[in-house]
């Protein structure tokens, strides 16, 4: 049996198509590690494969949820273990594809043993959530549990309101679970591939892609997440590229200004990916631009580069 292939790197660098191209070639299936791909109705926001790319190679792993229902790193370990099992038994190669590290790790290394949060819990933590100030809420994390209110940045109201969630839920910090003996992964050696592209050219590429966001139609598909209910408080629609589009339909913010800082967070979230894979000594990194990426890619995952 072949080691699992798993493709890293930061946003924008193109792992989707380099996946696609290494799933083709190697009659293989996607597996994708995006933490918010995983997610129903939100497809422009997070560069989800478009149908015609879905044609080209299977991928699994994508509109799972709806954006207000909770999704984590153990829940991903558990749905892609399946998967990859599903994959093989059918005779073909999984090939992991994304640029959340967390999943990676959750896949490859195991997940701390954080408990389901009940959903009454979460609906009154989120409602909660939703009066306060950012500012308040961070303090709030604090007195409760101080290193995850050390970790965790002030502007990321999602993982805040996951960590007092299961605080209430618990009675124990979020903190003292991760610190727990970690359980599940894959159980098995596998190949990491990182994609890497000179910061100048991401930055292009980043800004490139947030103004085809726009003119594909991000701020319809905001309006009609809003239509059905949906709200950027303590939910996905909290992270970057959403949260703005709101605060622009809300009158908050102008269009420019919008796109401005969707820029600035998505360049922002690209260099704490690369730190993130640096650290990682699994990774064998290829240029993302070379013009035989997938060949690249296999070459590594052959141990031949």
């Amino acid at each position: 049996m072949s080691p699992l292939l798993v493709v890293v790197g930061p946003t924008a660098t193109g792992k989707t198509e380099a996946g696609i191209r290494v799933a083709r070639l190697l009659n293989g299936e996607i597996i994708s590690a995006d933490s918010r791909q995983v997610y129903r109705h939100m497809d422009i926001g997070t560069a989800k494969p478009t149908r015609a790319q879905r044609e080209e190679a299977s991928h699994h792993l994508i509109d799972l949820v709806d954006p207000d229902e909770d999704y984590n790193a153990g829940r991903f370990s558990r749905d892609a273990l399946r998967v990859i099992a599903d994959v093989r038994a059918r005779g073909r190669r999984p090939v992991v594809v994304g640029g959340c590290g967390l999943y990676v790790r959750a896949l490859l290394d195991g997940f701390s043993p954080v408990p389901e949060v009940d959903a009454r819990v979460r609906e009154r933590i989120r409602a909660e959530a939703a009066r306060s100030e950012t500012v308040d809420l961070h303090r709030r994390l604090r007195a409760v549990d101080p290193l995850s209110g050390d970790r965790i940045r002030p502007s990321d109201r999602q993982r805040m309101v996951r960590a007092l969630e299961v605080y209430e839920a618990t009675g124990e910090p979020l903190s003292s679970w991760q610190a727990r003996p970690r359980e599940g992964g894959i159980g098995e050696s596998a190949v990491v591939v990182g994609l890497r592209m000179e910061r100048t050219a991401l930055y292009e590429r980043i800004e490139a892609r947030t103004e085809r966001m726009i003119s594909e139609g991000l701020v319809g598909e905001v309006e009609g997440l809003r239509r059905m209910g949906y709200r950027p408080e303590g939910s996905a629609l909290g992270t970057f590229g959403y949260r703005e589009v709101f605060a622009y339909l809300e009158g908050k913010i102008p269009l420019a200004e919008a796109v401005r800082v969707i820029q600035q967070e998505t360049r922002r979230y690209a260099k704490r990916q690369m730190t993130w894979f640096r650290g990682d000594r699994r990774v064998r990194w290829v240029e993302a631009l070379s013009p035989d990426v997938a060949g690249e890619i296999i070459e590594k995952a052959r141990g031949e580069g």
